[in-house]
């Protein structure tokens, strides 16, 4: 019972946002595992795949195709890497030391773990007679939808225990969920990946988010702990 009260308090360096960042870690890892299972063995949702992406090569329209280019294309590898810069010297400016760790491991990291799962896999992309986008790289999963889960998550993260309103907060939440939403529907619409390759992106990305900011606030709690404890008595 001290064991399991340990986990679910709230304080601690091995608390409550510790046993949370295990669960959401295990659940998003057992997403991708059975999504990255059914892709490999030729399963029902390949099925889905191959109509999902027909019927929208068959049935885009404008000014939504463009609207959906101008979303892709702002969220490539440039436009992420400056919206990383761009946070990251917000929270220098800040002194959120351990917030900045978070975000220069977790985005550069996951999108990097995201390129090497491309080649675990290599799953072709979509192909089409008349295609809206073409690409030589792999399909599965979708580094576009990865990059936004990472960054779009962890500026979420930030702001849920950084700002105290609840309206500023929950609208952050909000905003970011429908990016990354818009993010990953925008590479279905255009044909450049399979509905499966978005979804595994997100969980994949999702888990190792959950560690990475899991295992900074772990080693910024351990450390506050050692300081605490090394202060005399009389300054506490």
């Amino acid at each position: 019972m001290r064991f399991i009260e340990a986990r679910l308090s709230p304080g601690g360096e091995f608390g409550l946002h510790l046993t949370v960042g295990v669960l959401l870690m295990v659940l998003s890892v057992s997403i991708f595992g059975h999504l990255a299972s059914a892709v490999m063995g030729q399963e029902a949702i390949t099925v889905l795949d191959l109509r999902i992406a027909n019927w929208f090569n068959a049935n885009h329209f404008e000014p939504m195709t463009s609207f959906m280019m101008a979303v892709s294309t702002v969220h490539m590898m440039v436009g992420v890497i400056l919206m990383v810069a761009a946070l990251g010297w917000y929270l220098w400016r800040r002194g959120q030391v351990y917030w900045l760790w978070a975000l220069l491991l977790g985005v550069p990291g996951g999108m990097l773990l995201n390129v090497l799962l491309k080649y675990v896999f290599q799953r072709s992309r979509p192909e089409f007679e008349q295609p809206l986008v073409t690409l030589m790289t792999y399909s599965f999963p979708s580094g576009h939808a990865s990059a936004a889960t990472l960054f779009y998550g962890l500026l979420a993260s930030y702001v849920m225990i950084a700002r105290r309103g609840w309206s500023v907060r929950l609208g952050t939440a909000a905003a970011c969920t429908v990016m990354v939403l818009l993010v990953a529907f925008s590479r279905v619409y255009l044909g450049a990946h399979y509905l499966s390759d978005v979804l595994a992106g997100m969980a994949g990305s999702a888990a190792w988010l959950t560690i990475c900011i899991t295992a900074i606030s772990t080693l910024r709690r351990r450390r506050e702990a050692r300081s605490l404890s090394n202060e005399p008595r009389g300054t506490r």
